[in-house]
């Protein structure tokens, strides 16, 4: 089932040296699967996250065959009708997602405020269904951190509320932009774990941004890899280590690996013709 179809999804910046072009020509579907976006900073992965949401503001500009979500192209509505999708149809976690709460607000309140906005229920239920939501990303004394601040929050603790807010709505669809990239590699293993139950037992589907090849090889089922604005390779994930485009090739060869030891790890040597290569679709 698909529940989301990108063609086509360009992403432009007038700019004095004339207009740049931040993602070119992407086009991909997701289904009720995990899918990673991979490449390396201003590749366009994070643009791409952003564009589906319609949160590329002026002078950006956004242009699309279609951003379908289960047949409804998202270009096409308000900004009124795209109030209604966000959060509860699509969630965003941002990156370094403790920094998106609001630092003079309770924790509590922020997660009410999220399920509020959705639904037409009472205070005491919504508390009620935001500590519930806190005990499902695995946070040990919800009571407390309801009543807490967020500078009261550890790194771990925030990247779990702001998961926990994401998916109060229960959304379709989760884009996750490097949710675990400020957190140690412990805190992130919970944290990734935490996403994958929530994603399994909702059936929805998520848009996994990533740097770290690895990480996205070991968590997600299928995997783009973004250059220069543009899907370059398409690849299941579990077969990345396979992957054949002399970009994703080099990706790979720079980062070190247990199994295979080397004195010296290659550096990426970048072809600019890869750059004007027509984008890969990458559909389910």
């Amino acid at each position: 089932m698909t529940l989301l179809d990108v063609q086509d999804l360009w992403v432009k910046f007038p700019t004095r040296q004339g207009i740049f072009e931040a993602v070119r020509g992407v086009s991909f579907t997701l289904g009720k699967e995990r899918l990673g976006i991979v490449g390396e900073s201003g590749s366009g992965k994070s643009m791409t996250g952003r564009a589906i949401l319609r949160l590329i503001r002026p002078p950006g500009i956004v242009e699309a065959d279609h951003v379908a979500l289960e047949g409804t192209d998202l270009l096409g509505l308000s900004e009124k009708q795209m109030r209604k999708v966000r959060g509860e149809r699509i969630s965003m976690v941002m990156q370094d997602p403790k920094f998106s709460l609001n630092p003079v607000m309770r924790v509590g309140d922020q997660i009410m405020e999220a399920y509020l906005l959705h639904n037409q229920v009472g205070k005491a239920e919504a508390r009620a269904k935001s500590l519930e939501m806190l005990q499902a990303v695995s946070i040990r004394d919800p009571e407390r951190v309801m009543r807490a601040y967020p500078h009261e929050m550890s790194g771990g603790m925030g990247q779990r509320i702001m998961i926990a807010m994401m998916l109060i709505p229960n959304p379709q669809i989760l884009i996750a932009d490097e949710p675990t990239s400020a957190l140690d590699v412990s805190v992130q293993r919970q944290v990734l774990n935490i996403m994958d139950d929530l994603v399994k037992q909702r059936g929805m589907g998520l848009i996994f941004i990533s740097h770290d090849l690895n990480l996205v090889s070991e968590f997600c089922d299928r995997v783009l890899i973004m250059y220069a604005g543009r899907i370059v390779e398409t690849c299941a994930a579990d077969r990345l280590h396979e992957a054949q485009h002399p970009y994703t090739r080099g990706l790979l060869n720079s980062l070190p690996r247990l199994d295979q030891p080397r004195r010296k790890l290659d550096v990426l040597t970048r072809d600019p013709a890869w750059a004007e290569v027509p984008s890969v679709g990458g559909k389910a």
